[in-house]
């Protein structure tokens, strides 16, 4: 069974990272008070131009293209998701509806602009971001192969990202005025605080970080843009929900997550788990959530002002 764990660990960490990056995202949001539901979109979002751009650049920039596309990634999903901070702040729209609307608008529009460039909804890269071993650490007896072993560049920028996402939201000025806004948005403007600036610039980081998660999966195990991302985005809700909107809690969620969906993905592989019926392992982390949900509904805590618009001077 050892054995097993040790193969398909870092296949879990690599499938955990863009529900992660995205979560993560969807927590600065949140926090800020706009629910963004359109995390989904926001990532197929990431993952075209990302694809876009490695097609685009590859030929002047080579293996450097990939890492590029990782930046215009983040500029792409934070542009579009203006579309969705324009609705929630400055319309006062339904955030749920608006969300769902941005989902239905990025998977149309990516298509169409794939379809335009290559002639079909899909855009193949040739070269994916190589797996490495750290130095060192790969021979840390247990721990060294199932975190250090066969690892991507990205799995590190993204833990390094989340590290200073956390120290962001709780260390810096910036961090209390988010969460200040997620809060109590009317003190925050009384205190002096621009709720709607506060707002633009959480939901702007929000469709950064999903177009990264988007880009990710792109660059790491998929190797193809289809215009889809699999439902990774609602998984990403999911598992900030479970997270409780903390930066530690999303961690072990999308770890969770992670490694049950990697188990049902190598169940016919690994003779190990043969004997489990595949729907079991595949449905197992949606019930483990639900009941989590249902078990620890009253001590769940999210944002009091999150799905509320904000209208100056009302009380």
């Amino acid at each position: 069974m050892w054995n097993t764990i040790v193969h398909i660990f870092p296949y879990a960490i690599a499938l955990a990272m863009p529900l992660l990056i995205t979560s993560l995202g969807g927590l600065f949001s949140e926090r800020s008070g706009v629910v963004n539901i359109g995390l989904e979109g926001l990532m197929v979002v990431g993952g075209f131009a990302s694809a876009a751009a490695t097609v685009g650049l590859e030929p002047s920039l080579g293996g450097a293209a990939i890492w590029v596309s990782l930046v215009v990634a983040m500029v792409i999903g934070a542009l579009f998701s203006v579309l969705h901070a324009f609705a929630s702040i400055n319309l006062n729209a339904n955030q749920v509806i608006s969300g769902t609307a941005i989902n239905m608008i990025a998977g149309a529009v990516t298509v169409f602009l794939a379809r335009t460039i290559t002639g079909s909804g899909n855009i193949q890269l040739t070269n994916g971001i190589p797996r490495f071993d750290v130095p060192f650490l790969v021979d840390i007896p247990l721990l060294g192969k199932l975190f250090f072993y066969q690892t991507y560049g990205t799995t590190w920028l993204i833990l390094a990202i989340l590290a200073l996402g956390a120290f962001v939201l709780y260390k810096t000025a910036f961090g209390l005025r988010l969460r200040a806004c997620g809060e109590h948005p009317h003190a925050a403007d009384a205190a002096g605080i621009n709720v709607f600036k506060v707002r633009y610039g959480a939901v702007m980081i929000s469709g950064a970080l999903a177009g990264l998660g988007g880009a990710t999966i792109l660059v790491t195990y998929s190797g193809e843009f289809s215009g889809s991302v699999a439902g990774m985005g609602f998984l990403a809700l999911a598992a900030l929900i479970f997270g409780q909107w903390k930066p530690l809690g999303v961690l072990g969620a999308t770890f969770f997550f992670g490694f049950a969906a990697t188990l049902a993905n190598a169940s016919q592989a690994e003779p190990a788990l043969q004997a489990i019926p595949e729907v079991i392992l595949k449905v197992f982390p949606y019930v483990v959530t639900l009941l989590a949900l249902i078990l620890f509904s009253k001590s769940t805590q999210a944002p009091r002002a999150a799905g509320e618009p904000f209208e100056k001077g009302k009380r």
